[in-house]
């Protein structure tokens, strides 16, 4: 069997195939022949969708707070590395002053 080239999708695409499996009789496997996707492309992207309008999992996070919690990670990353830097500097200067 070929496998299958990577394709990309617009937001607009994704959007209108979740409006297919939800206002339909929710027969994802149908909308993913249909629309020539994989079943486990559409699942994910129905996932997401039902995360975005707040009906996932109590811990599952939407796009906008993985966005900031990528961005607030790589923030104390930096702090931790500016901190280290200013430890080092202060223990070299405490030691030039002796």
């Amino acid at each position: 069997m070929e496998k299958r080239r990577r394709r990309k999708f617009t937001d607009e695409f994704k959007r209108e195939a979740v409006r297919l499996v939800q206002q339909g009789d929710g027969n994802v496997s149908q909308v993913a022949r249909d629309l020539d996707l994989s079943v486990s492309a559409l699942r994910k992207w129905v996932k997401e969708a039902d995360i975005e309008r707040g009906k996932g999992p109590p811990e599952a996070l939407s796009k906008a707070e993985r966005e900031e919690l990528g961005k607030l990670r790589r923030r104390v990353r930096t702090l931790e590395e500016e901190r280290e830097i200013l430890k080092k500097a202060a223990a070299f200067f405490a030691k030039e002053s002796k």
